[in-house]
């Protein structure tokens, strides 16, 4: 088995539907099966498929994207693995294009691929740079907006790197994260501790830490249903799991690194922003 590629039902039936119809009828030539994990909350929304290639593992408890992405591997069989979100779009042909890529350059430890917004729109989370103090200074003072081609302050979003090549970077989305077994197989899997987001950003961190290559893979892309599955930025409950899990990233790998003042700051321009985020959720804004 070359590619197995693991997708996260979370009351998402018809989205992941989509999802898997769309890996289906895009890949040829490629030897692959589908893990669909279902975690989802209330029975209708349980997935089901007739599918061979597609195995189901439904009535999962609920501890996070991450231990669910977990579980996938542990039940999986490819060479290689695919995380992908179940509010995305595959083109023709993508995953073998990745999977060739990558087996042409064996110091990649995990690809990202270019993605689109439904309206045809960048998707800046595709590419980033790790959120470094500085990093996140430039990128709240939006000095990466003013200076978008400037590598000093767009850190944090790669805006000096062109959408249109292929480049190495600091971390991809979790929408698409292809990742040889064997890099996972050292570098251990989603941190589990992280309920829901950043837990892309802590595996690409430990890949980049054991010597492999992160790339944006520009030669192909896909379309990001964003805010579809209700998991979208004015939710209260994903706003505190992004709070909870940026702060656990920041700890787990710049707390020792920098001083207390520099703590103290990142702390409270995480909580701030939260607070921000949650009135403005509230208030519709």
């Amino acid at each position: 088995m070359e590619l197995s590629v693991i997708i996260i039902n979370h009351n998402t039936k018809e989205l992941t539907k989509q999802t898997v119809n769309a890996v289906i009828s895009t890949t040829r030539n490629l030897d692959y099966e589908i893990i669909v994990v279902d975690n989802s909350d209330r029975e209708e929304e349980i997935f089901s498929c007739n599918e061979q290639r597609v195995h189901i593992y439904d009535h999962t408890e609920n501890k996070g994207f991450g231990a669910a992405c977990n579980l996938g591997v542990r039940k999986s069989v490819g060479e290689y693995i695919l995380f992908l979100n179940s509010d995305t779009i595959v083109q023709n042909g993508s995953l073998k294009k990745c999977v060739d890529y990558m087996r042409k350059n064996i110091t990649v430890g995990c690809l990202g691929i270019k993605t689109l917004l439904k309206d045809g729109s960048f998707d800046h989370g595709c590419k980033r740079g790790f959120p470094t103090p500085f990093n996140s200074l430039c990128h709240v003072l939006k000095l990466n907006k003013l200076f978008p081609k400037s590598k000093l302050f767009g850190g944090y979003t790669l805006s000096y790197l062109p959408i249109d090549k292929t480049n190495e970077v600091d971390s991809v989305s979790g929408a698409f994260m292809l990742i040889p077994r064997r890099i996972l197989s050292r570098v251990g899997l989603f941190d589990e501790s992280i309920f829901m987001y950043a837990e892309d950003i802590d595996l690409c961190y430990r890949i980049k830490l054991a010597g492999y290559k992160v790339i944006y893979f520009a030669d192909t892309f896909m379309i990001h249903l964003k805010g579809q599955s209700g998991l979208h930025t004015k939710n209260t409950v994903v706003i505190k799991h992004f709070r909870d899990g940026i702060t656990r990233f920041y700890d787990k790998y710049y707390l020792e690194k920098n001083n207390p003042l520099v703590n103290f700051c990142m702390h409270s321009a995480i909580n701030i922003q939260y607070c921000i985020n949650i009135i403005r959720s509230r208030l519709k804004i």
